[in-house]
């Protein structure tokens, strides 16, 4: 819709083809249908949280920050807030005000929107292009893919841009479900589905080596771990599910081990009767409980003034790190973003362009560029559709 936009108001006649029935479905269901639009920092702040191909961003970041997407035309009528992590939502907590507001200003400048529209092939053909939909074929002089990726399939993103982009000989990277929940090895989890914790700190290894650390709010699912913390680490492990990585949980990363077994001690020298079962109430939620006391192998019903220093640490050592094993993503179906994609050496960073085929260009996820959560991913979005906008309309000129 930028890129559309973008190329409107720079004198371009534009048609937008989108095979919905309605411009950004996926936008719908952003920061959990509150559209988390962009984040508030500067371009250094930005390229900071991308994760694949930075650098190539840096015309993109420059040309159309997050600032002056805050203050784009379209969206004048829109009021945005700032929440923690710089996170920027509208103040109405409704993704349909950015649609709406887009929506409104591409009708303001006479882009023709085809919904419904479904293109079946791109063809370049006598310095033009032929584009084949589900109703008829488009002439057109320029071509902006903006596709997406494969993640949330159900909001179109199926993967029609590679093959757009294999069609004009482009090179797509293995693509991978990011930002994504995890399945894991351990069976246990299914007893703590819809459990949530605060505070907990996750580490993330591969062979030995800390690719991720973070403290924040994760989420047990019936067959892994998700949450915030978790989709964070998936972009680090994602394409490295081979790797046979391993995360760990700190459930108390406020105390050291010293701190930890002493604070265990104490409540138990005041419980000293009690079974084994019945002792961590204070220390850790009731549903955690009982895989807690399994994975020590203590007896439940062991009297805790007969627990030796031995088993005691052995419990200290499960709430410092209670060991999961990733052995898979939950899919595209439930990943946020997809990790790969065109490959971007054979784009050109200052415009956009296709280096394979004069007049194409590609914008947003279905590049290879993707970034950590909190609205840099719709940002890096919003900075190539302009730059891809931009650049389309120049090269209609010049032709």
């Amino acid at each position: 819709m930028l890129a559309a936009a973008t190329a409107a108001e720079n004198g371009a006649s534009v048609i937008l083809l989108e095979k919905n029935e309605k411009l950004g479905k996926k936008l719908y269901i952003t920061g959990k249908g509150r559209c988390n639009i962009t984040n508030d920092t500067d371009v250094q702040g930005l390229l900071a949280h991308v994760l694949t191909n930075p650098r190539f961003l840096n015309s993109a970041f420059y040309n159309f920050d997050s600032r002056a997407l805050m203050g784009y035309e379209a969206f004048k009528g829109v009021p945005f807030k700032t929440e923690r992590g710089g996170r920027v939502f509208p103040e109405s907590d409704k993704a349909d005000d950015i649609n709406k507001a887009l929506e409104q200003h591409l009708r303001g400048l006479n882009v023709k929107i085809k919904l419904n529209t479904a293109v079946k092939k791109i063809a370049a053909v006598e310095n033009a292009f032929e584009i084949v939909t589900s109703g008829r074929t488009e002439r057109v002089n320029a071509v902006i893919i903006a596709t997406g990726g494969l993640s949330y399939p159900s909001t179109g993103s199926t993967g029609d841009g590679y093959a757009f982009a294999r069609g004009f000989s482009h090179a797509v990277t293995d693509v991978y479900p990011s930002l994504v929940p995890l399945i894991t090895a351990e069976k246990w989890v299914a007893d703590l589905e819809g459990l949530s914790l605060k505070n907990v700190r996750c580490i993330a290894k591969i062979s030995g080596k800390i690719v991720y650390e973070e403290t924040g709010e994760m989420l047990f699912t019936h067959s892994g771990v998700s949450g915030p913390i978790i989709l964070r680490a998936s972009a680090f492990l994602c394409s490295r599910l081979q790797d046979k990585p391993i995360i760990t949980i700190d459930l108390k990363p406020a105390l050291t081990h010293e701190q930890l077994d002493a604070r265990i001690l104490r409540d138990f020298s005041q419980i000293q009767n009690r079974n084994f079962i019945n002792a961590l109430d204070a220390l850790l939620p009731k549903r955690l409980i009982e895989t807690v006391v399994s994975l020590s192998e203590i007896p439940p019903e062991k009297k805790v003034n007969t627990i030796t220093r031995a088993e005691r640490l052995v419990v200290v050592n499960i709430l410092k790190g209670l060991t999961l094993t990733p052995t898979a993503t939950a899919g595209f179906k439930e990943a946020i973003i997809t990790k790969g994609g065109v490959d971007v050496r054979e784009i050109n960073p200052s415009s956009l362009m296709s280096k394979k085929q004069a007049g194409v260009f590609f914008a947003g996820e279905v590049l290879d560029v993707d970034a950590m959560t909190g609205g840099f991913n719709l940002q890096i979005a919003f900075s190539t559709g302009r730059l891809a906008g931009l650049g389309a309309s120049r090269f209609c000129r010049i032709d």
